[in-house]
Formats: C-alpha cells, sequence, structure tokens
C-alpha cells in the first residue's frame, strides 16, 4: 500500500515533529537526576534562605565605561576573541541621568545599508593603533550589524545588555580602541 502525502501534508509533518523534539529537549532540560529532589530533607534550604551564586547581586567589573551624551554609560564587561576569526565585545548600555533618554540615532553610523535595519550599535569601531587599522562592526550577508539592534529609549537607571562583533585583529594584538559616536573612546583588552 502507498500512501501520498501532499506538500501542505508534508510540512505539517515536519512541524510537528520539530515541535515534539523541542518539547522533548526542553523536558530532558528540566530538574535531571543530579540530587536535586526538593522532597528530600538532604536538598531543602538552609533556614536563613539560600545563598545567592557568585554572580547574583554582583555586577561584573567593567573592563572600560565610555560616557555618552544626557547620562548615557556604556560599560564594557567583556571582550573575547574567538576561533572563528571575530571579536566579541559584551556589556551593557546604562541611563545613568536621572530622566528618559533617547538613544542618539548617530550610534547606528552613517551606512545606508546598517541604518536601513533600525537604530543600533552599528557605528561602533575597534581602533588598533599599534597596527593602524579600523575594524567595523560586522554585518550579515542582509546588511544587517552583528550588534545589538532596536534601540530606542531608556527609562532612568534602566541598563540594557549589549553585544557588538568585529573582525579580530591581529592575535599579537591585545589593546583596541573602542569607539561608539556621541561616546567617549575607551580602551580594551581583547582576552581569549
Amino acid at each position: 500500500m502507498s500512501i501520498r502525502f501532499t506538500a501542505k501534508a508534508r510540512r505539517g509533518m515536519v512541524a510537528l515533529t520539530v515541535a515534539a523534539g523541542l518539547a522533548l529537549g526542553v523536558a530532558g532540560c528540566g530538574g535531571g537526576g543530579d540530587g536535586d529532589d526538593k522532597s528530600s530533607p538532604s536538598a531543602s534550604a538552609p533556614k536563613d534562605g539560600p545563598k545567592p551564586s557568585a554572580q547574583e547581586g554582583q555586577a561584573e567589573t567593567p573592563l572600560a565605561e565610555l560616557k555618552g551624551t544626557d547620562g548615557l554609560l556604556l560599560r564594557v564587561t567583556s571582550v573575547q576573541r574567538d576561533a572563528g576569526g571575530f571579536v566579541t565585545v559584551s556589556g551593557g548600555l546604562k541611563n545613568d541621568g536621572a530622566e528618559s533618554v533617547a538613544i542618539p540615532a548617530q550610534t547606528s553610523g552613517d551606512e545606508t545599508e546598517v541604518i536601513k535595519h533600525g537604530q543600533s550599535l552599528g557605528g561602533a569601531t575597534l581602533v588598533d593603533s599599534k597596527g593602524k587599522k579600523r575594524y567595523y562592526v560586522l554585518r550579515d550577508t542582509d546588511g544587517r550589524p552583528l550588534t545589538t539592534t532596536g534601540l530606542t529609549t531608556l527609562e532612568a537607571g534602566q541598563e540594557l545588555p549589549v553585544f557588538m562583533q568585529f573582525p579580530a585583529p591581529p592575535t599579537d594584538t591585545v589593546d583596541v580602541a573602542l569607539q561608539l559616536p556621541t561616546f567617549s573612546s575607551g580602551t580594551i583588552k581583547i582576552s581569549g
């Protein structure tokens, strides 16, 4: 007996298979058998409450802080060289002011291809003074910058996690300057 499926039926079966696989994956990620059974007395929290992990409640010490307009502050907490030939700069964009502030449009840079994808940190550059080169934020094949996008307004005290990816300078280059339009420049060290 031969069963024939229409293209629509096949897509539905593929979607159902993917959904079932994701559901199993999520269920498999739940509290596995590593002794975290909450019903056993030995696994209960101490009477004075659980202790926070080393990362909870503590902000990472910034590698650099770049001050922007109207109380904006870019805190760089990680600069990692990756095996794929790029450098990822991570941190937080914070409104250190007392009022809400719009992210300046200049942070997107002035390249038409980047601007058409919305507000971003696409105007950022890394400057290697040793090698006398400037590295721009990477773009995907559609021209989208490989950085945080969709930036609009930050409320007073609000901090937003951000990232930027650049081509990697030569491996003997460790110190580079991070520049972002409307922000001060800062020297950062590449690790990895």
